[in-house]
């Protein structure tokens, strides 16, 4: 049977979106889609039952950050990172240099590492060299 091809596999847009790890929940990704905060080839789609498939661009605004994906394949499980990064390709436009960003996100200070609270055993040695268990 040389001349049959597979056909493209479709799978819902919230499984999807679950599969791929965009969200923690398929009901997270319901409700997202629900607001209308995502596109399927340039249109709104707000039916979380919509059949997204290979070749296919999401444009969605997840964590404050446009987000671009062009699906790849459709997962058939949640799986670990890798697998599911594998699922798309990522088209997102770089995150905006922090003089153009909104003067909220600019008030935020980035933290070096190992700045800000101890940790519980770093907070038992330094009661430790004060001399007192109290």
């Amino acid at each position: 049977m040389a001349g049959t091809t597979e056909p493209i596999r479709k799978e819902r847009l919230d499984r999807f979106l679950f599969f791929s790890r965009a969200l923690k929940s398929r009901t997270l990704a319901q409700k997202l889609i629900e607001t209308g905060a995502i596109r399927v080839n340039s249109e709104r789609s707000t039916r979380s039952d919509h059949k997204v498939g290979a070749g296919d661009v999401l444009t969605m605004s997840l964590h404050g950050r446009i987000v671009v994906w062009r699906i790849i394949d459709c997962g058939t499980r949640r799986g670990p990172a890798p697998e599911a990064q594998a699922l798309y390709e990522d088209l997102s436009p770089p995150a905006l240099p922090k003089a153009e960003q909104s003067p909220y996100d600019a008030a935020i200070a980035q933290r070096d590492d190992g700045a800000g609270r101890p940790t519980k055993k770093q907070r038992r040695e330094t009661d430790k060299l004060r001399g007192g268990d109290d």
